[in-house]
């Protein structure tokens, strides 16, 4: 349910941004504090991410004060500290159903909102998508403002200084913004410094500094003098120089919770032109002690009481990422020149402990996938056994790497695929649904798919022995609580596991939805496979199958275009076997949030819904 708003006397009246653009300015802080309480309340009560949003409160109210959303356009990057901007954008009386069923979408998303310019999810695309639209907006000639809001840590991503480059020499009217959080404001961002990022962003500088350029431009010795004299006076304030050099005007750092200097500051900049940089140095968790103390875990959040201490999960089964983090740290053990590498994501990945353990062969590269992969291939090539632990939807991103660097050279790189299938409140952005169908077309690349947790920790060692590319992909959260032993067995490559004989239907499972299938088996007297290798399939167990069974059923927790189910089709047609296959998985579509079990059952992945398409399908 909504939140009661009696507590909240300014933000009651405000829905929009043209109602906020009628407060007096004095005001603005009273109404940030009133914003950021809300948000805390309303997180509390739903889950959701926190510790982002909560540090750009006072920045999300300047830019929607100085700038005319949404004709102007703001564009956030990733999406995680999007909240305050919902608020802000007639979406205030929903928040409740944030990252749910049916409910608001956890990041900024375009069939939501008019104010939502780029739907996102994924890092550092807020200034390439905002460069597109500058030179658009000049195009059209309605002096329409655009605004990139990037975080300290998305822009470490290449693509983001890909992006700057390219707007640095195209020289259109656009505004980035560096919202810096990775250290508490320190002394030197201060009233000091956000005096001078006014001065430094007001009118007359701004005249001083153009007319200076062109008037200097005749005569290079004095005009190179002047741009270096620039350089030195703003570097003993501030890290300028880089991003002078990719051609924009710089202005910072300064205070990102003083939302009067902001508001004169983002108001002075606006009517600038050329490609503009604002600094901010900001507190992730800003106005909420724990928060502020640890961002990491209060980032994203479940439910919790603001006044006591975050709960921790308690589980007696281990998540998939929790057992390649033991394995991982187990291996460590027995394997000197074990290498890790993760883009920054040592939490999500449970890589915490092996980071503490054997810091030596931890390499966290931030948000940069494609390096991560080559990374590992150089290692690979210099003798060492790197593992990548990523996400299935961030290894998207490091596409061709995987081709171009690992795979044609045929490296021993172990690729620890996490979050794979259907991720939950996230939404399509992270669903885990293409990695079986882009990674089993590649040659010498073996893909496994784990049906437990044993299974898992057997599959992460089988591969790491390969010295060949190799792939394991699990799901996100819990398995099937199957008890995982110290021991690690090295798997047979390619060769799948019975489970259960049965007559007419052979059932063929990849991954750990061989839980759904067993109750499906049971029912229908089939014969159930926990296949375990899409790539390299069973061919002599499904020659053998196909000899004794008249239907067939493929399940995976992928999208069934180009998927294992296909791979199975290839195989038969290729041997002129001529039998039904009925293939079981996510749909050509892309899937909306909500949790796991609903996502199942909206797509007929659990028991039930397995049963219903294979009497649908065969009777």
């Amino acid at each position: 349910m909504p939140l009661d708003l009696k507590n909240y006397p300014l933000l009651a009246n405000i829905n929009y941004p043209e109602e906020l653009r009628l407060l007096k300015k004095q005001q603005l802080p009273a109404f940030c504090n009133e914003l950021r309480q809300f948000l805390l309340k309303t997180v509390s009560q739903s889950s959701g991410h926190l510790a982002s949003g909560l540090g750009v409160v006072e920045l999300t109210v300047a830019l929607h004060y100085v700038y005319r959303t949404p004709f102007d356009h703001l564009i956030f990057d990733v999406g995680h500290q999007a909240y305050p901007h919902k608020i802000l954008t007639g979406r205030r009386d929903q928040m409740h159903s944030i990252r749910t069923f049916k409910g608001l979408h956890p990041f900024p998303w375009r069939e939501e909102s008019e104010y939502d310019v780029l739907s996102v999810g994924h890092s550092s695309t807020s200034i390439g998508a905002a460069l597109g639209m500058a030179i658009a907006a000049e195009k059209e000639q309605q002096n329409r403002k655009v605004v990139a809001i990037i975080g300290d840590g998305a822009i470490t991503a290449g693509m983001a200084f890909e992006a700057l480059n390219h707007a640095g020499a195209l020289h259109n009217d656009m505004l980035v913004v560096l919202n810096d959080n990775e250290m508490s404001i320190s002394e030197n961002v201060g009233a000091l410094n956000n005096h001078l990022a006014k001065i430094l962003s007001g009118n007359l500088y701004t005249q001083l500094r153009e007319g200076s350029k062109k008037v200097l431009s005749t005569i290079p010795p004095i005009k190179e003098f002047a741009k270096r004299t620039e350089e030195h006076l703003k570097g003993m304030v501030s890290p300028a120089t880089i991003f002078e050099e990719f051609g924009f005007n710089y202005i910072g750092p300064m205070d990102g919770h003083n939302v009067i200097d902001l508001v004169e500051t983002l108001s002075n900049m606006r009517n600038h032109s050329g490609p503009q940089f604002l600094h901010l140095m900001t507190k992730k968790g800003k106005g909420y002690k724990q928060a502020e103390l640890d961002p990491i875990r209060y980032h994203a959040v479940p439910k919790f009481t603001p006044d006591q201490e975050l709960p921790k999960s308690v589980s007696n089964t281990p998540t998939f990422s929790q057992i390649f983090g033991e394995w991982l740290n187990d291996m460590a053990d027995q394997d000197e020149k074990l290498t890790a590498i993760t883009p920054a994501m040592r939490e999500g990945s449970g890589m915490v402990s092996f980071s503490k353990k054997h810091p030596d062969k931890y390499f966290d590269v931030a948000i940069a996938e494609q390096h991560a992969v080559t990374l590992a291939a150089g290692m690979a090539i210099a003798g060492l056994h790197p593992i990548v632990a990523i996400y299935s939807s961030f290894l998207q991103r490091a596409y061709d790497q995987l081709i171009h660097d690992v795979a044609i050279q045929n490296l021993g790189v172990l690729f620890a695929i996490d979050r794979a299938g259907i991720v939950g409140p996230d939404g399509p952005t992270h669903q885990g649904a293409f990695d079986l169908s882009f990674l089993r077309c590649i040659p010498n690349l073996v893909v496994m798919t784990p049906s437990d947790e044993q299974e898992c920790r057997d599959m992460l060692y089988t591969g790491h022995t390969l010295n060949t590319p190799a792939a394991v992909r699990y799901p996100r959260g819990v398995g099937a609580g199957v008890p995982v032993s110290q021991s690690m067995q090295k798997l047979p490559i390619g060769k799948a596991k019975r489970i259960r004989e049965g007559e007419k239907l052979a059932i063929l499972c990849f991954g750990t939805l061989l839980q759904q299938a067993l109750p499906v088996a049971e029912k229908l007297n089939a014969t159930l496979i926990d296949m375990r290798f899409v790539k390299p399939l069973d061919k002599v167990l499904l020659k053998e199958l196909s000899d004794h069974h008249s239907q067939f059923v493929t399940i995976e927790e992928n999208s069934i275009a180009g998927g294992a189910g296909s791979a199975v089709n290839e195989y038969f047609m290729a041997n002129k076997i001529i039998l039904p296959v009925l293939n079981i998985g996510i749909p050509d579509q892309f899937i909306e949030q909500g949790t796991q079990q609903q996502i199942y059952h909206l797509l007929k992945l659990d028991s039930e819904g397995i049963t219903e398409q294979i009497q649908a399908y065969y009777n």
